[in-house]
């Protein structure tokens, strides 16, 4: 009997999306196959240090209202990884450096920056660990919204009107209004769940909403406000992506708050699939695989999109990570397409296996 494959959910990290790392986690580990693989938990705090854990000392009891989080003293032992030498790919107990096994796969379940911004995937690929999700490249464009627009808007792909500055050369609130008009958007550029988002409807808002969104990151990015419907659209695979069917975010609140994305299952209406025409959704679908691949992702991605008017689609971004709670658009989107919650993980892991196996082919050296 072959044994199992021994996967690593990496989960936690210094991220203001810390929480939702852990319940998208928290999901993982109860629909992954059990016959075929071997679960091994390794949690990053918000200091960075990383552990592991078993399920019960991990995952704290938390209603669906409420965030899980890594109790203080209920980390077991902490973990380092190696990346070179001949240990490269275990992952080694720092009390007594004792070897505690290597993982065969890593699925990096790492919202928001220190994890999802190519920084983890560097790591990985530096201990020829394979890995789920996007590359480093893919990872960090994806991460950077600024970056991020700018590279659609040079692929011709469209999307709404944006501006972008760091704190040291903040743009007037009279030249934001004239470029974008008002309301508008500003958040972190570097960050998701819509943590330090802020609508703006006028110039104290304004201020309000730098200070915030700074307090997260160094640069901001400000966005038009479009009046349409806000669909999103999954993307799995390598170099072959396909989509997903569409789901409509139909909001009871202004915008689609981290509340309603994670915590509050009436905050929003998640129609799936969405009451749009077949040629839109077929728009849809084209363009959430297009950006997937200007933006050089692999293994899986949401795309969020609005649509205005009667069929003018815009791509507002694109999610490398994309949450996995209960009420996560990405997985509810390929269950309505037929695909499993067991079975998207599944298919995920063999994206990494499939891909790592691409690349060790690859020549090192001159010959």
């Amino acid at each position: 009997m072959s044994r199992k494959t021994r996967v690593g959910v990496l989960c936690g990290g210094r991220s203001a999306e810390h929480e939702v790392s852990l319940k998208s986690a928290s999901n993982i580990v109860e629909a992954i196959d059990k016959e075929k693989y071997e679960v091994v938990l390794v949690a990053i705090d918000k200091q960075g240090q990383w552990f592991l854990n078993d399920a019960a000392r991990l995952f704290l009891e938390a209603s669906d209202s409420e965030m899980p989080a890594i109790a203080k003293g209920e980390a077991s032992d902490g973990v380092s990884l190696v990346t070179q030498g001949t240990d490269a790919g275990q992952l080694v107990r720092t009390t007594d450096h004792q070897l505690v096994g290597p993982v065969d796969v890593m699925f990096p379940v790492l919202h928001g920056t220190y994890g999802e911004d190519g920084t983890v995937q560097g790591l990985l690929k530096l201990a020829n660990i394979p890995f789920v999700g996007a590359g480093v490249l893919g990872s960090a464009v994806g991460m950077d919204k600024d970056v991020m627009k700018r590279l659609l808007r040079d692929a011709g792909i469209p999307g709404p009107d944006f501006l972008s500055f760091h704190r040291n050369r903040e743009v007037p609130y009279s030249d934001v209004v004239s470029k974008l008009g008002t309301p508008f958007f500003v958040k972190p550029a570097n960050l998701g769940s819509s943590v330090g988002v802020s609508r703006v409807k006028d110039e104290k808002e304004y201020v309000d909403a730098l200070a915030e969104a700074f307090r997260y990151d160094h640069k901001v990015i400000i966005e038009e406000n479009i009046e349409g419907r806000e669909v999103e659209c999954s993307v799995l695979g390598n170099e072959d992506p396909v989509a997903s069917t569409i789901g409509e975010v139909i909001l009871q609140q202004d915008f689609y708050s981290y509340q309603e994305k994670y915590l509050d299952d009436s905050g929003a209406i998640l129609e799936i699939p969405a009451k749009l025409p077949t040629k839109t959704v077929k728009k849809v679908q084209d363009l959430a695989i297009k950006a997937f691949q200007v933006l050089c992702c692999e293994g899986m991605a949401r795309a969020d999109f609005f649509i205005r008017g009667e069929d003018e689609v815009l791509v507002n971004e694109i999610n490398t990570i994309p949450g996995f709670t209960k009420i996560s658009m990405y997985p509810k989107l390929w269950e309505a397409s037929g695909l499993s919650y067991g079975d998207l993980i599944d298919k995920l892991i063999q994206l990494a296996l499939e891909r790592h196996r691409s690349e060790q082919k690859l020549e090192t050296s001159l010959k």
